[in-house]
């Protein structure tokens, strides 16, 4: 492995800059700038682990099988999970290799289809509250509320399908995906926060019917392979309290006692900022030196402290 490992969040939402315009064209423009700044994370030397977000990608899926059910079968959650993880990285992948040739610096990326192992008993399977698919208006919610799924309002930005999001546990394919950082890959793995699986009582895996947070997951990952940094791109360049208010207050940097102290005091929606703190305070108090919340163009800017949001041990 040459140079540091920085372990980089790439949110699901920031591959589609303009929800208007969600079409596969718009998604390869946001992926192509994306990996721009990933590309200048590795021209300065760092090692990369990519991992991404799926949120708006589920979406469609379940809509379009929503609007073929007469027609073709349905697909559960966890082969969605699969499908998106193959997608966004073949897209990572092709749009990464590109910019790094037009440096002259040749690498290999792979992306890795993971399953992450929760436990079956898990509270989160009795009281769902992850997001997921697109936002829709309250009629629209009531709809699918009365089909079977459990709905919520985001953050004041609409409407969401919500399911169980259980605490992910372990990386299953994380001995593969240490062996390819070690011989100089460049990995995109846990896309979507990986594919939930339970082992049942005979030890076989099997695919849940949940959603695991991705920034949660890529913490996780980044605290088993002892990253030097974890990056979570979102779509901010930093941290706020008292967001979106008269009196918000743009944030540099927290310790871990006031990142846990701002989380008492509400300052970070759930669904939206909550877990993204969650995550970097997880790496950080495990033993992570810094971990960095910051949006894709300042990618750079922030990894030379001049902006983003730094969670830092005290």
């Amino acid at each position: 492995m040459v140079g540091k490992l920085a372990a980089v969040a790439i949110g699901g939402n920031s591959l589609i800059q303009d929800p208007k315009h969600p079409d596969v064209i718009h998604q390869w423009e946001a992926v192509c700038q994306t990996c721009t700044h990933v590309a200048d994370m590795i021209a300065d030397g760092w090692s990369v682990i990519i991992t991404h977000g799926n949120g708006p990608q589920v979406g469609y899926i379940l809509r379009r099988a929503e609007l073929a059910a007469a027609q073709v079968h349905t697909v559960p959650l966890d082969l969605i999970g699969a499908d998106t993880q193959g997608a966004i990285g073949y897209m990572l992948q092709q749009s990464l290799d590109n910019e790094l040739r037009k440096r002259g610096i040749n690498r290999t990326i792979v992306t890795v289809v993971t399953q992450t192992r929760v436990d079956e008993h898990d509270p989160a399977f009795s009281n769902p509250n992850k997001p997921i698919g697109g936002f829709m208006t309250e009629e629209e919610a009531r709809r699918f509320e009365a089909e079977g799924w459990t709905v919520m309002e985001d953050a004041g930005r609409g409407w969401r399908r919500v399911v169980a999001s259980p605490k992910p546990q372990a990386i299953h394919e994380i001995n593969a995906i240490r062996a390819l950082i070690t011989n100089d890959y460049i990995v995109i793995a846990v896309g979507g926060g990986g594919i939930p699986v339970v082992r049942d009582e005979k030890g076989e895996l099997h695919g849940a019917n949940a959603v695991i947070d991705k920034d949660r997951a890529s913490s996780l990952i980044a605290q088993t392979l002892r990253a030097d940094l974890f990056v979570i791109s979102t779509g901010v360049e930093k941290v706020a309290l008292n967001f979106n208010k008269p009196d918000q207050v743009m944030l540099d940097q927290m310790t871990l006692s006031q990142a846990r102290q701002y989380m008492a005091e509400n300052h970070f929606a759930p669904g939206s900022m909550l877990p993204k703190i969650e995550a970097a305070v997880e790496f950080v108090q495990m033993g992570g030196p810094v971990a960095i919340i910051t949006d894709p163009p300042n990618l750079a800017r922030a990894l030379r402290g001049e902006t983003g949001t730094r969670i830092v041990p005290g």
